[in-house]
This record gives C-alpha cells, structure tokens and sequence, in this order.
C-alpha cells in the first residue's frame, strides 16, 4: 500500500457491481503484482472512499475511473477514459442518481 496524490494506492484482482462507484474485491499485496497480467490500481481518500482506479492490463493502463462525491458521501461524478483514451463524464444528484 503506497501514499499518492490521488490517495491512499492499494491493488486489486477485480471489481463488482455494477452500479458507479464500481466495488473493487480481493486485495492483493505489494508481492503479488508480479505474477499478474491484469489488476486494479485503486485509490482511496481520506474517509476511505474510492476516489478512482485504473484497470492495468500487461502494465500498459487500460481502463480509468475518476470519482468525487456530494458531500453526504453519495456520488457526484464520475470520469471514465476508455482505452482509446475517450473521456466519459457522468454527473449524479445528491441522492447518487444520474443527472
């Protein structure tokens, strides 16, 4: 687990749900990186929220999101870059719903 500017890094094997903010699952540890092809790189703020992660596939970053949140903790936005590198926003009410 390392400390970055986008928060607090921890790795992982993948994700459920399938609502936004995506729920990352079975935490791998610094050691078991190596052996991987593909992980999630996430990021977690302060009050232990998922600010964002990347999808590295073969090392090279496949997939991001980026998350902020309302202040009652629900989701406010949501910015996805694709492989290609196209940005998607989605903006979300107070309640977590979509704009």
């Amino acid at each position: 687990m390392s400390t970055t500017s986008q928060g607090t890094c921890r790795h992982f094997v993948t994700y459920s749900g399938v609502k936004l903010p995506f729920k990352l699952v079975n935490e791998l540890g610094d050691n078991e990186l190596g052996n991987r092809n593909t992980y999630f790189r996430g990021y977690f703020d302060a009050d232990g929220r998922l600010s964002g992660f990347d999808k590295l596939v073969y090392g090279e970053i496949e997939l991001s999101h980026r998350y902020t949140y309302h202040d009652n903790g629900k989701l406010l936005r949501a910015e996805i870059t694709d492989a290609d590198e196209e940005l998607t926003v989605l903006d979300f009410d107070e309640a977590g719903q979509p704009a």
